[in-house]
């Protein structure tokens, strides 16, 4: 992804404790120097705050369909970085606005908490100016596409469709996965912003349920978006199921003017470049839907906007590329873009067990009390390697680089003797076990390759006490000792294990620092008690049969 977006997404979670940050947040990359804008406009908020934006117009005379994209990171770093060029080029007004509290807006910045109003006041008021025809499209990627989706749930009348890249459903899934907070890419960016421990530990406890997390989403509230919106996110980013989730709810569920306009691609990228051996094609391969020769974003609208009958909506709503081996220098031509007529695709749920041997096989065990412990001490917890990460390296890396102990547990099938192929969402159904009140117990699903680099493909951790869900009715502690179903969401993928390949599923309890480690003892934020080293347990017997649900689907254009 472009660099200059990279810190976007932070300030999400930052935004659960309620609390301005005594400093902005780090720079982006300076963009290419942008025109001078036609003009600065000022719009004033239904509480009086003016809020500042860059407008540029097209050649000729308007009125003119706008497209304006609503930013924390300074509107004059934006033009190029977020297409205003093209847009202008294509004959529409562009306009790109500091959003409250920041550059040359007025207010209080508190991320995301005044979005669903300003983005209403925004899209109305920019409808009067004397160069908009009233006709308005809202564009933006990370924060800038949080802040897309915020203004579309305000349904404001004159907002016709929006373009969103990267961008969540609701903190509850990207920031705490399995009620597990984020460490490095979300507690220790507050530190280095100089966010208070108080602050912080508010934030820490937005893993539960409550009000004031829901109005972070948009979540459930996505229900009131009535627009076409296209949604654009990649497998290893940071908010791969919201981009999923959005389309699936509005595709299917949505309002009138929501359900059926919808779009989705998903591509093999992440936050950002990946890190690792594996190389999956050029830039104009992997954004198809980004600016460039193809310019997606125009097409949508030109259709939505201008009413020019393009095809675009004549064409299949999905489009996801799927990945295959691709170390570098031996690239797979399987490597592919699918087109499909919904997400997911039509899959068979396949589960793969884990067995004693710390094999997988898809035959369910039949043996009695197979299980296996290990202790897992949170001051030596397992190393991260690659994932869906923002501030360090990121997406497939080789999972060698953990090294055998005995708190990370590897189970693989035998080499395939063909090609399976999986597109859908991925969950893991342990049965696990531990002997004080709370622990964490993380899965990966990785593609070990024939000469053994063991490339990550998803990974996600549960927070035991969250088993029942993360109500604050649902949090329970365990029974000591006691096994219990841990369903483990890993989030969506589309994958191709090659012939000679191995599907593999790794099992521990800590992954640091990308996530926060437990401490093993039921502690709250901001109570916490003396860490204690745990005994966790994994079953895979005939009474508790732990495996991995993968989505098998099968493909009439597989290469």
């Amino acid at each position: 992804m472009r660099p200059i977006l990279l810190a976007a997404a932070l300030s999400l979670f930052a935004a659960t404790a309620n609390a301005q940050p005594p400093k902005a947040p780090a720079p982006p990359i300076p963009a290419v120097a942008a025109p001078k804008p036609t003009m600065e406009v000022f719009t004033t908020m239904r509480d009086g705050v003016k809020l500042a934006a860059d407008v540029y117009l097209p050649e000729g005379k308007g009125p003119w369909p706008v497209i304006v994209s609503r930013t924390p990171y300074l509107k004059q770093n934006m033009y190029r970085a977020a297409g205003g060029e093209r847009f202008v080029k294509a004959g529409y007004a562009y306009v790109v606005q500091d959003v409250r509290g920041k550059g040359h807006s007025q207010g209080f910045y508190a991320a995301f908490a005044n979005d669903i109003e300003d983005g209403y006041d925004t899209v109305e008021g920019l409808a009067t100016e004397p160069w908009s025809n009233g006709k308005i499209g809202i564009t933006g990627t990370s924060a800038m596409g949080i802040a897309s989706n915020l203004a579309a749930i305000a349904r404001p009348p004159h907002l016709k469709a929006a373009f969103v890249i990267v961008a969540p459903n609701e903190t509850f899934s990207t920031s705490f996965l399995g009620g597990v907070p984020k460490d490095k890419d979300t507690v220790g960016w507050m530190k280095m912003q100089g966010v208070s421990d108080e602050a912080i530990t508010r934030s820490l406890a937005g893993a539960t349920r409550s009000v004031f997390t829901e109005r972070l989403g948009p979540g459930p509230l996505i229900s009131y978006a009535a627009i076409p919106i296209w949604n654009v996110g990649g497998w290893y980013d940071i908010f791969n199921t919201g981009t999923v989730k959005n389309f699936e709810f509005l595709q299917n569920h949505g309002a009138p003017g929501a359900r059926g306009n919808q779009r989705l691609t998903m591509g093999p990228f992440g936050h950002g470049a990946l890190s690792g051996d594996l190389a999956y094609a050029g830039e104009d391969d992997l954004f198809p839907v980004m600016g460039g020769a193809k310019g997606k974003e125009v097409r949508w609208f030109d259709y939505w906007l201008k009413g020019i009958q393009n095809g675009v909506m004549d064409e299949p709503p999905v489009e996801l590329f799927v990945m295959v081996a691709a170390r570098k220098g031996a690239y797979s031509p399987k490597n592919h873009w699918v087109k499909a007529g919904n997400w997911p695709l039509p899959y068979r749920e396949t589960r793969y067990y884990l067995e004693t041997d710390h094999g997988l096989s898809k035959t369910a065990p039949d043996a009695e009390g197979a299980k296996t412990s290990y202790r897992f001490d949170p001051a030596n917890p397992v190393p991260t390697a690659g994932g869906a990460n923002l501030q360090f390296e990121r997406g497939p890396m080789d999972q060698r680089a953990i090294k055998p102990r005995q708190d990370y547990l590897r189970f693989q099938t035998p080499a395939l003797d063909n090609d399976i192929t999986i597109a859908g969402p991925v969950t893991v159904e342990l049965y696990g076990a531990t002997d004080g009140p709370d622990t964490d117990f993380e899965a990966k699903l990785v593609d070990v390759y024939p000469d053994g680099y063991e490339a990550l493909v998803l990974d996600a951790p549960i927070r035991t006490r969250y088993r029942n869900g993360r109500r604050p009715e649902d949090v329970a502690m365990m029974t000591p000792g006691a096994p219990e179903k841990l369903v483990i969401d890993l989030w969506n993928t589309a994958i191709t294990f090659e012939k000679g390949h191995r599907i593999a599923v790794h099992i521990t309890s800590s992954n640091s620092p990308r996530f926060v480690v437990n401490h093993n003892n039921g502690d709250e934020p901001g109570a916490e008690k003396p860490p204690r080293v745990a005994t966790n347990t994994v079953y895979f017997d005939k009474a508790h049969p732990s495996a991995i649900v993968l989505p098998v689907v099968w493909l009439d254009d597989a290469r």
